[in-house]
């Protein structure tokens, strides 16, 4: 008894040192802080107290925690892991809510802002003359070089009816300050048509996003097009960055019978392989329209057809996002969005900064109406049906 006692007040007299001599760890005597202090944790403490009592200008706890834990994901040299501090983690969740509005176009992160991959027809952005290429680096005059695709564009989304400040550069132009309203953007994940080459009636599917029941909208798209005579399809995923894995399983086996679509793994994620569900749509040939602005989701749709089924890619070679994550909150209320495994492709390849490289080359020459693009793969998918 006397004994546990003796320890408490042990315990007790050293924590009361402590905070006689400033409440801080590295003032603790050795031995005690040894005993009571992990090393990084005292490390790292001991950095902070030196940081705010000696540096010229005064900062705050939080501004180095933050500091800190951005930091430590910067060490990863991963470009798709990220912290966000509360500020940007209550902006993404509020822009992700539904009660929000953006100016229609669709973006890749880059180190110095967000590329334009595709801007969407009748929306603000086309409305003021944003195209695909166009590099937003600022944000209501603010730099977004370095910030998170998610927190970049969660600040240029806002209330419908309210405007945003987008600073644009394009390659050979001087940066120019574009003011653009916000408005519901109501974008079908999949649309098609119908187009006519050496006089047969090839179908033209479009599929915007990997959202909820994309491929649902996809097959009766493709089922409409059939009824028209459609002889076979060119799947135009475009500017299309992904989505949900399991869209992009689904919309995969709306043309691969069976076997594998994706594998994913993660050092602590075990190996899982997604097979194809057997709800075949079509059976009829497809040639796969892709761009720099065709990644994850899209690239998984692309690698599953293009192995299983031998279908040609056309276009330019896809973004190269070949990983998986996950968001992670933190007590602070912000959060960690951490890569936590790889996608590989039913021959077992990973595409993380490589992409797929295209059978056919092909570019869209933005300052002509025509698809230069489109055009490559509808004569590659004409080509396919006659032999």
């Amino acid at each position: 008894m006397t004994r546990g006692i003796t320890a408490v007040v042990a315990v007790l007299a050293a924590i009361a040192l402590g905070m006689y001599l400033g409440g801080h760890p590295s003032s603790l005597p050795q031995p005690l802080r040894d005993a009571f202090v992990d090393e990084n944790t005292s490390l790292q403490a001991e950095a902070t107290h030196l940081i705010k009592d000696n540096y010229y200008h005064a900062v705050s706890d939080r501004k180095l925690r933050d500091a800190s834990l951005r930091g430590m994901v910067r060490t990863l040299n991963s470009r798709f892991s990220h912290y966000f501090n509360p500020r940007q983690n209550a902006l993404f969740e509020q822009a992700t809510n539904g009660e929000f509005s953006g100016v229609g176009m669709t973006v890749v992160e880059r180190p110095r802002g967000l590329l334009v991959a595709g801007v969407f027809d009748d929306s603000p952005a086309k409305q003021k003359g944003i195209r695909p290429g166009d590099l937003i680096v600022k944000v209501n005059g603010r730099s977004i070089a370095g910030e998170s695709s998610e927190v970049a564009t969660a600040r240029i989304k806002g209330k419908e009816g309210t405007y945003v400040r987008l600073t644009i550069k394009r390659p050979g132009k001087p940066a120019r300050n574009l003011r653009v309203r916000r408005e519901r953007i109501r974008v079908p994940a999949a649309s098609s048509r119908l187009r006519r080459v050496g006089g047969r009636k090839l179908g033209v599917l479009e599929l915007a996003s990997f959202t909820s029941g994309a491929h649902a909208e996809l097959a009766r798209e493709i089922q409409r097009q059939e009824k028209r005579g459609a002889e076979g399809f060119v799947l135009d995923l475009r500017a299309n960055g992904g989505g949900l894995l399991e869209e992009a399983v689904l919309i995969s086996s709306e043309f691969v019978p069976d076997g594998t679509i994706v594998t994913t793994k993660g050092r602590k994620r075990p190996k899982r392989v997604f097979e194809a569900t057997g709800d075949t749509v079509t059976r009829k040939p497809v040639v796969l329209l892709v761009d720099g602005g065709t990644a994850s989701a899209s690239e998984i749709v692309t690698a599953a057809l293009h192995e299983r089924l031998h279908a040609p890619v056309v276009g330019r070679r896809t973004f190269g996002k070949g990983v998986f994550g996950q968001i992670f909150e933190l007590s602070n209320g912000g959060a960690l969005d951490l890569v936590i495994g790889n996608y590989y492709t039913p021959e077992g390849h990973n595409l993380n900064r490589k992409g797929i490289k295209p059978d056919i080359r092909a570019s869209d020459d933005l300052n002509t109406k025509q698809d230069e693009a489109l055009q490559r793969a509808l004569g590659a998918l004409a080509a396919r049906i006659h032999s």
